[in-house]
């Protein structure tokens, strides 16, 4: 394994997913931040109109939900993937 060449092909795939999936997921939680709390998110933590409560909440909800999404995603696009690969390789 420590002289496998890296999969460019999965690298650039894997950037591309990262990259919808963090927009996505922002766009959702946005959305949900709104349905629940009835406000938009807050832009600037540090404005005296956001309170520290909402600015830890959606710092809370943004990490969390975040992480989770970027998690399940490349996990289901590598294993997606390999099993792609898997068929595409010729057997010996």
């Amino acid at each position: 394994m420590a002289d496998e060449k890296p999969d460019l092909a999965w690298r650039a795939i894997g950037g591309l997913i990262g990259l919808a999936t963090a927009w996505a997921a922002r766009k959702a939680l946005g959305y949900a931040w709104v349905k629940v709390t009835g406000k938009e998110p807050p832009v600037d933590s540090e404005s005296p109109e956001v309170s520290m409560a909402e600015a830890i909440g959606y710092a809370v909800v943004m990490g969390v939900g975040m992480s989770v999404a970027q998690i399940v995603v490349n996990k289901t696009a590598k294993k997606r993937y390999d099993a792609w690969r898997a068929l595409k390789t010729p057997k010996p």
